[in-house]
């Protein structure tokens, strides 16, 4: 049967998504424009604007990194964020007044964060452009302009790099083996759980890739820490076991933007805010029901797709592999909504064909709406708003994609793992249960077809 008529009506869809993305960017823009801040689900604080980045810069120039602010990233962060800023803006004197004026100084901060965004909106083009020009640009918006993407632009969190370099590692544009090791190096390097996403491709028998990998991250782990000359492994690991020691949420903002349930759960448990007085005590105890089973079966989902991969390599491209290693990585630890970008990235390299496929690929888009369902109020309170200059009242409650996101990614993971599982059944029904000897070590992490012209 053609799937042509299918691939046509998917991306109707597809534009259908993109073009809500741009309407929902353009309302954000006039809510900004009329009241001075943007609407949810970005950031809460109008006054936090870009303090990811400038919250880092600050402790790239301070000893303390690891033992007083304790921070879990490895060293390359802080050289790298410490080369893109000025210097003389971060004394200690300004910054004790008041830390939000580093900003007003280290333009040069500022305009590396923006430039790195723009990078990665080329590069996003040129990928998708390079694996399906039909549905190229509909995932360029949604990915490039979506809400993942915006709101790691307006924390200005190092993950855009990390991004950068994850899709140089693991995307088309690069042939060269050793600068994808370099790319996956310096991406682990950024934020270490995406040693997940390497450990993945030992799946597929990519031994070579793997250690060329892990060498590349231990040569840029090398370097940076005695660039920095702090960050030893003991220090990262103990950050690392203490921040991953239990989260606990303190208020409904700390569910705010997140891709798992801990703080969900933290609060429904703990009854810090109100929660049933929004869906009820009795949705309430059946909503972490529900997040008990749907957790570990987004896990088990994930292993037993990983299991059918090593069963049968060949039948399984290598991006679907790092997927898994990803997706395990990020539903199962808080690393902030931003980093949805990984996951869709990887979706969105995968053809609009069967049923699992496009039922991800839709889940993606949902992800990328820059717009929240209020579901519940909370009172208003006024803040300062860095972009616009001025005090501003803040109107914002409790809204429905602060309980959907998480089940969302586990929907998009479990989606892929059936689609996974789904494709060795076949392969084996076909070929029996022997591994085929046609399997071979392609240095191409996509499948062919993808790399194939007009």
């Amino acid at each position: 049967m053609s799937t042509r008529p299918a691939a046509a009506w998917g991306k109707r869809v597809e534009i259908a998504f993109a073009l809500a993305v741009v309407a929902l960017i353009a309302r954000a823009a006039w809510n900004f424009h009329q009241y001075g801040y943007l609407p949810q689900p970005f950031f809460y604080e109008p006054s936090d604007t870009w303090m990811d980045w400038f919250n880092t810069a600050y402790w790239a120039r301070d000893p303390g990194t690891y033992d007083v602010w304790g921070t879990i990233y490895p060293p390359l962060s802080f050289v790298v964020i410490r080369l893109l800023g000025i210097d003389s803006c971060y004394g200690r004197s300004a910054v004790t007044s008041d830390m939000l004026t580093i900003r007003d100084c280290d333009w040069l901060g500022i305009v590396a964060i923006h430039v790195i965004f723009a990078i990665n909106i080329v590069l996003i083009a040129r990928t998708f452009r390079k694996i399906d020009r039909k549905t190229a640009l509909p995932r360029t918006v949604a990915l490039a302009l979506g809400m993942p993407m915006l709101f790691a632009l307006e924390r200005g969190n190092i993950l855009l790099l990390t991004f950068t370099c994850f899709l140089l590692a693991f995307g088309p544009l690069l042939h060269s083996a050793r600068l994808r090791w370099v790319a996956a190096g310096l991406a682990i390097n950024f934020k270490v759980y995406l040693l997940g996403a390497v450990f993945a491709l030992l799946l597929k028998r990519r031994w070579r890739w793997v250690e060329g990998a892990l060498i590349a991250t231990v040569l840029v782990y090398t370097a940076s820490y005695f660039l920095l000359g702090t960050g030893t492994p003991v220090q990262v690991i103990q950050n690392i076991t203490r921040y991953s020691s239990g989260f606990e949420a303190g208020q409904v903002l700390d569910i705010w933007y997140s891709i798992t349930y801990a703080p969900l759960v933290s609060l429904l448990k703990g009854s810090v805010f109100p929660v049933t007085t929004i869906v009820g005590s009795e949705t309430a105890e059946i909503g972490l029901r529900l997040i008990s089973v749907l957790v570990p079966a987004g896990q088990i989902s994930i292993l037993l797709a990983a299991i059918a991969v090593w069963l049968r390599p060949e039948a399984v491209s290598s991006s679907r592999a790092v997927f898994l290693g990803t997706a395990m990585a990020l539903i199962s630890s808080e690393a902030g909504g931003y980093t949805q970008i990984l996951v869709i990235l990887l979706v969105f390299m995968e053809p609009w064909r069967g049923v699992a496929r496009p039922i991800a690929i839709v889940l993606c888009y949902v992800l990328c709406l820059p717009g929240d369902i209020i579901i519940g109020s909370v009172p208003p309170f006024v803040r300062d708003s860095y972009l616009a200059g001025r005090a501003v009242e803040i109107n914002m409650g409790v809204g429905l994609g602060m309980f959907l996101r998480p089940g969302i990614l586990i929907g998009i993971a479990i989606a892929m793992s059936c689609c996974t599982i789904s494709e060795v059944w076949r392969d084996m029904r076909q070929d029996g249960l022997g591994e085929r000897r046609r399997f071979r070590r392609d240095a191409r992490l996509l499948p062919a077809s993808f790399y194939k012209r007009g």
